[in-house]
């Protein structure tokens, strides 16, 4: 002790100054340099090297990250350049206005669809129901101003005079069994009215559509009108119960008309047979439209990890896998949970009941918010049914953020997760909900660590520099005590 005094009085606040900066320079050093590794390979090397080196010495039990995928710079902006914009889709499952939204409204007093999503919706009417060739059709002609306005009961009232005007006016009861059939059973009795009107007039659309392109945008609405009524009566047959007629509608209307795979029909068949419990039927529908060629759902891609799923999950278990290792059939269905997820993040929060459900609205915009809820609120019976499947997703659907620490920049299965979603979702989602943003990787510890001791040093510096005798008696006093 006598020895330290001894030295230590003999140094000048020059060597103090000195320490104090070179102490800082280091510190900065290792911060930069973690953050680099942070940047390019997701982890912390300090946390890395301490998990597979030190943790073993010490009689742990090693448990290493899953490697970071690769990506050289070329395939990064590649990715970047060919990255899709956020593009706003027609939700396959939406619920009927009707039956399902306003009774919503009616028991809880809160508007469940936005104006932007209705507006929407009036847009795809006037799309789908009208054409040119409306003002030759007084009936035609009312509905076309039906479809454009915004009051309810203004549509509804213009319905009725179009059915006065052609009682085979099929767009107008589509309209009333939507918006004015109060159950379910009332809107599927307005649909086979639709349904036996849209028939004839699409048979007579048929027989005369090469006369003139009128005729052809004629026969192209006719179409849309037919289909969009078929579907809605499967849906009507779902909701009822009767689940195989459902699947029999949906698998005609898909032959029948192959080439509009853009209404996802698939969608609605792949949850009916879910709800039968037909896995095999599932995975072939899976097999045809799970290609590389078709835009992904969360439907797709969620249905696809539940399958994978169902073949380990009754018997999974964290703490034995962690002792034995992953097997094949695990390790396939752990891969197809991160699959989905990079696809869309936000579904694992809602499926694992974290957090609360909404209706879901008449649009959603893939891989954000909305499709999520969309997804979650028809499918959770699913994943509930399969036992252990919801355990094995808690278990490993926080793994693909390790995989993927900068998914706005780059991704490993999918495009960059687009940062535009938000902005959409709070647009399509009613203003309760609280609308879910991708989970954002934080730092590890030792990033903090690092540029805590850099700024302290830096800090120690400053004051020795400005205050040499005051920190010398400081420094004397700190190693006294130690």
């Amino acid at each position: 002790l006598l020895t330290v005094t001894v030295f230590l009085s003999t140094l000048t606040p020059k060597f103090y100054f000195a320490l104090t900066v070179t102490s800082s320079f280091i510190s900065g050093l290792i911060f930069v340099f973690e953050w680099w590794h942070f940047r390019k390979y997701g982890t912390s090397f300090i946390e890395q090297v301490s998990v597979s080196h030190l943790r073993p010495l010490i009689g742990g039990i090693e448990n290493s990250p899953p490697a970071p995928a690769a990506f050289s710079a070329g395939e990064n902006e590649t990715s970047r350049q060919n990255m899709p914009e956020c593009k706003v889709w027609r939700n396959p499952l939406n619920l009927f206005r009707g039956a399902e939204y306003s009774r919503y409204m009616w028991v809880t007093g809160k508007e469940p669809l936005t104006y932007y999503d209705m507006n929407l919706s009036a847009q795809d009417h006037q799309n789908f129901f009208t054409c040119d060739t409306d003002a030759l059709r007084p009936s035609d002609t009312v509905m076309q101003k039906a479809w454009r306005e915004r009051n309810p009961q203004a549509r509804i009232k213009a319905a009725y005079q179009a059915l006065e005007l052609n009682n085979d006016c099929a767009t107008a009861y589509v309209l009333l069994a939507e918006e004015e059939a109060t159950t379910i059973v009332d809107a599927e009795k307005y649909f086979k009215q639709a349904l036996k009107a849209g028939e004839m007039i699409y048979r007579k659309s048929q027989n005369c559509h090469s006369q003139s392109p009128q005729h052809e945008a004629q026969l192209r609405r006719d179409t849309n009108v037919l289909v969009y009524v078929k579907r809605r009566l499967a849906m009507c047959a779902r909701k009822l119960g009767r689940i195989r007629e459902a699947v029999k509608m949906m698998r005609d209307l898909m032959k029948e008309f192959p080439l509009l795979s853009m209404l996802n029909i698939h969608e609605n068949l792949l949850e009916a047979l879910l709800e039968l419990q037909a896995y095999a039927d599932v995975q072939a529908v899976l097999a045809k439209y799970d290609d590389i060629s078709l835009p992904k759902s969360a439907a797709i891609c969620y249905t696809a990890a539940l399958l994978k799923a169902r073949a380990v999950s009754e018997r999974f278990s964290p703490e034995t896998a962690s002792k034995r290792g992953l097997s094949t059939a695990e390790i396939n269905a752990v891969e197809a949970i991160h699959r989905a997820v990079e696809f869309n993040p936000h579904v694992p929060k809602y499926l694992l009941e974290m957090k609360s459900l909404v209706l879901p609205p008449e649009h959603i915009l893939k891989r954000g918010d909305s499709e999520a809820v969309a997804y979650a609120f028809f499918h959770l019976q699913h994943w509930k049914r399969i036992e252990g499947a919801l355990n094995l997703l808690h278990c490993t659907w926080e793994g693909t953020f390790r995989m993927i620490p900068y998914p706005l920049e780059k991704g490993h299965l999918f495009y960059p997760y687009p940062s535009c979603t938000e902005t959409a979702d709070r647009e399509l989602l009613p203003t309760f909900h609280e609308v879910s943003v991708y989970p954002q990787k934080e730092l590890p510890f030792f990033i903090h660590f690092t540029a805590g001791l850099c700024s302290f040093s830096a800090m120690l510096a400053l004051l020795t520099h400005q205050f040499p005798e005051l920190m010398v008696v400081f420094a004397k006093a700190v190693s006294v005590v130690s």
